[in-house]
């Protein structure tokens, strides 16, 4: 059974709240995969699971995921689980793709200031801090975007044409890709 369900027989008797967090994930994805989709979308899909059941649910999706051949793209704000299921890695502020990279050059070689600030959200556990770090600011309206780039307002990095035009993609490394004035050559105007 690719969803690994525990005495199906019983569970197919039960409610859903006779079962765990975890179980209910495992016969959503049974639903999804019965339909031999692919491409699977999982939109958090971890979220109120427990750490436990979170990293059976993610060894579980990988397995699926190689067994079937199936393509995944993955919605998360957490870091951690792009580690463990992803290959490469969109970061996206405003709805938009601010950078693309391969999971381990996107960890090792973070460009875009966003992608950045992310990262350096994340607490170290071998580093005492009194403060967490937080970007500074707001998100914006998405109805109301700025006329350069989105993150313009949030960044400490910010250039006058940051403010006027939205960056565009550049390739700064195989398969790298970032929307950033910071990695974009300049026009000449």
């Amino acid at each position: 059974m690719l969803v690994k369900i525990q005495s199906p027989e019983v569970r197919i008797m039960e409610y859903p709240h006779q079962m765990s967090g975890g179980m209910r994930q495992r016969i959503v994805g049974a639903m999804v995969l019965s339909c031999q989709p692919d491409l699977l979308i999982a939109d958090e899909p971890t979220t109120s699971l427990d750490v436990t059941i979170q990293a059976q649910f993610l060894r579980l999706l990988k397995e699926i995921q190689q067994r079937s051949n199936l393509s995944m793209i993955v919605v998360t704000h957490d870091f951690g689980i792009v580690a463990k299921v992803c290959d490469r890695v969109a970061v996206m502020y405003a709805g938009r793709i601010v950078e693309y990279a391969g999971i381990r050059e996107l960890f090792n070689h973070p460009t875009h200031p966003y992608t950045k600030a992310l990262m350096d959200s994340i607490p170290k556990m071998e580093v005492k801090v009194d403060r967490l770090y937080s970007i500074e600011g707001q998100p914006p309206d998405l109805a109301n975007l700025p006329a350069g780039c989105n993150f313009a307002p949030r960044c400490s990095q910010t250039m006058e044409i940051c403010e006027k035009e939205p960056p565009r993609e550049s390739v700064v490394g195989d398969g790298h890709k970032v929307s950033c004035w910071l990695s974009t050559p300049k026009r000449n105007e």
